[in-house]
């Protein structure tokens, strides 16, 4: 078994005995862990992928048209 480095997450609360700043983390065989160090709470972290992105203003396909700006100050 490999040096395994632990981290305490700054806030982080324990959700059984729901104290603050106990929890810490760690990465071991390829896989996410948590653990509180006051009352022995330890579960692995399973993360799972987002589905596709939700259509906003931003990310929707719109028709673009092209503008042309035109200097005022010239004159004809």
């Amino acid at each position: 078994m490999a040096n395994v480095i632990k981290r305490f997450i700054a806030g982080a609360v324990c959700p059984r005995c729901s104290e603050m700043d106990k929890l810490v983390v760690y990465r071991q065989d390829e896989r996410d862990y948590r653990e509180c160090v006051s009352c022995d709470f330890a579960e692995e972290m399973l993360f799972t992928q987002p589905s596709a992105d939700l259509e906003t203003r931003a990310n929707r396909d719109l028709d673009r048209q092209a503008i042309k700006f035109v200097d005022a100050s010239e004159k004809k």
